[in-house]
């Protein structure tokens, strides 16, 4: 089940995976995309939790948005991107 992240769009955490998976993007497709912001997250329990994140970036000076699944477990100190993809232009 996906669900709203209660009130924690604007934590560091959340920011810090949002930056995190547009660094992995950049990595992955020789990109020089620019974290902007974080404009929605929901969270859904798996093995750790998967994290869906709607965010701006700015791609050549044009601020797009993107969607991002960072699954994470704390307890083994790992994170991955699972997807990144364009949406839409902000």
């Amino acid at each position: 089940m996906i669900r709203p992240s209660g009130g924690s769009q604007n934590s560091l955490e959340i920011d810090d995976l949002a930056r995190f998976a547009v660094n992995e993007h950049n990595t992955k497709q020789n990109a020089l995309l620019e974290f902007k912001k974080v404009a929605n997250v929901k969270q859904q329990v798996v093995a750790g939790t998967m994290y869906h994140i709607t965010l701006e970036a700015s791609d050549g000076g044009k601020n797009k948005v993107y969607e991002a699944k960072v699954w994470v477990k704390p307890w083994m100190n790992f994170k991955e991107v699972q997807e990144f993809k364009h949406v839409g232009d902000a």
